[in-house]
């Protein structure tokens, strides 16, 4: 009861596209036979208050990729980075991975994103 609620679900018909240029690049190496590597991504805010966030990689991101939460509220700028989980499970394929994370902030009509690239052993 009161207080401010969060979303924790995507709203259905929102699009996640990928900027021409990614606001950051990052690369993790995940051995094929492994159930998977995951790296804390760090994310500051960039927002004037305190601002939705939805979490999702794009559709032509390798299958392997997922992240979470994909909902949630991000802190004001300034303020504490948002935490957020990525994970690669390749299931047992060998190969370069490429997953375009898109960080959307609907209120604020912006979005942040990493391209994010995954080697697999």
């Amino acid at each position: 009861m009161g207080g401010i609620e969060e979303n924790s679900e995507i709203p259905d018909g929102m699009e996640f596209v990928m900027s021409s240029v990614p606001d950051g690049e990052i690369d993790m190496d995940v051995a094929a036979s492994s159930k998977g590597a995951e790296l804390l991504l760090s994310v500051k805010p960039v927002c004037m208050g305190f601002e939705d966030y939805f979490a999702a990689f794009t559709e032509d991101s390798h299958g392997s990729f997922s992240v979470k939460p994909c909902a949630g509220r991000m802190d004001r700028r300034g303020g504490e980075p948002t935490e957020l989980e990525v994970r690669c499970n390749p299931q047992g394929r060998a190969g370069t991975f490429v997953g375009n994370l898109v960080i959307n902030l609907p209120e604020d009509n912006s979005k942040i994103c990493y391209k994010i690239t995954a080697t697999s052993f």
